[in-house]
Parts: C-alpha cells; sequence; structure tokens
C-alpha cells in the first residue's frame, strides 16, 4: 500500500467540493443520515470499509485517494470484459509499409514504392507487407487480397515462403536452391515451376521471409 499523504476528512471536503452532490444527496445516495456525512467531515469518525467504497463511487473518485492515500483522485475504469474467460487482450501494434510496384534500381523501402501502411501485432516481427494477387498461393491458405507480412533478409531457406522480386513485380512463392538453379514453387498445381538457372539467378531477388498473413472475412 502506498503512503498517507492526506487524510479521509480533508479528501471528502474536496470531493465533496468538486461533486454536484450535496451532503444531504451524497447521503441519500449511499444510505446513510446527513448527521453521518457530517460527522465524516468533521473528522469526527472515519467510515469502514464498505462505507468508503460507496462513498467513492458515489463521488466518483479512487477509494484509497478518498482514505489519504498518495494513489490515483480518478476511478479506474473497469475492463468491460474482464468476466469472459479465456479472452485475451489486444496486443499492442505497429504500422509497416505496404509495398506496390517496385521500381526498379530503388531500395525497396523507397517512398515511391509505399502504397500505405497497415497495423500488425507486435509479436509479429515483420519490416513490410506485400498484397497478395492471384490464387499461386491458396495451397498455403494465401488467397487474392490478404496481407502478407514479410521479415527483409537477403536469402531463406529451402521450402520457406518468400517475397521475390522479379523485375518490378513483388511475388510470393516457396524458394528452392540447388546447385546455383534458383526455383520459385506456387502453391497451387495450375502454375508450373519458375525455374533460373545459375546465369539467370541474377534476375531474382529474395526480398525477404514471410512471416505471417491476414485473411479477409469471406
Amino acid at each position: 500500500m502506498t503512503q498517507k499523504n492526506s487524510d479521509f476528512q480533508t479528501r471528502l471536503k474536496e470531493a465533496l467540493a468538486a461533486s454536484p452532490l450535496s451532503a444531504t444527496a451524497l447521503a441519500d445516495k449511499v444510505g446513510l443520515s446527513k448527521q453521518a456525512i457530517s460527522a465524516y467531515t468533521s473528522g469526527v469518525r472515519e467510515p469502514k470499509r464498505p462505507t468508503l467504497r460507496a462513498l467513492a463511487e458515489a463521488l466518483g473518485v479512487g477509494e484509497d485517494w478518498l482514505a489519504g492515500y498518495d494513489a490515483p483522485r480518478a476511478r479506474p475504469v473497469p475492463d468491460p470484459f474482464a468476466h469472459i474467460a479465456g479472452l485475451e487482450p489486444m496486443p499492442q501494434l505497429h504500422s509497416v509499409p505496404l509495398l506496390g510496384t517496385i521500381a526498379c534500381g530503388t531500395p525497396i523501402l523507397a517512398q515511391e514504392n509505399i502504397e500505405d501502411q497497415v497495423s500488425v501485432p507486435g509479436y509479429i516481427h515483420a519490416d513490410f507487407a506485400l498484397r497478395c494477387k492471384g490464387d499461386s498461393m491458396i495451397g498455403a491458405h494465401i488467397r487474392d487480397g490478404d496481407i502478407v507480412y514479410i521479415q527483409a533478409q537477403p536469402d531463406v531457406e529451402n521450402g520457406e515462403i518468400a517475397a521475390v522480386l522479379i523485375g518490378e513485380e513483388a511475388t510470393l512463392k516457396r524458394v528452392y536452391k540447388s546447385n546455383g538453379q534458383l526455383t520459385l514453387i506456387a502453391e497451387n498445381s495450375l502454375y508450373p515451376p519458375m525455374v533460373y538457372a545459375a546465369g539467370q539467378a541474377e534476375e531474382v531477388r529474395i526480398l525477404g521471409r514471410a512471416v505471417a498473413f491476414t485473411a479477409r472475412v469471406r
């Protein structure tokens, strides 16, 4: 418990002065006599805890503050969802840039490449996001219009889903490397693998690894 820096009598007078309630109205509201309120404001006696709680609620002040403790004057705002079992609090959010068409020769996060800003939970470590176009990654449950969050890195492990830059277009594919050859594979059998021989691999640039995505309600 924090230390007292005042007393109940002083705090009650202060709260009453700031409240639209008169002493009589306060007494009626908490079920006390006017004489009891007078005894409290004159310092003749102090209330028991249940009465203190009722007075604090009626006056709209914190219970500990009213008792004279070094505590916030305002009453704490109750969590309306606290009674729901298993409900987790909303995570902290941060924003990352949503990339559109990527101009050749520009840094990936150059202003001209940024289409918008999107919010992402703090526990997802992403540097930027892409909006999925088409159905090539449907086997990974990533559908047209979904937002995919990317952790920027120049390389990924075989089989990981990566954001890959081909020309000015960023695409999502599973990446496989072998003997200098780079193969990009969709999660949809309608799309054939994109194979780049050792001499062609320079045409492809890995932007980062997909770490999460958000889907629209369908």
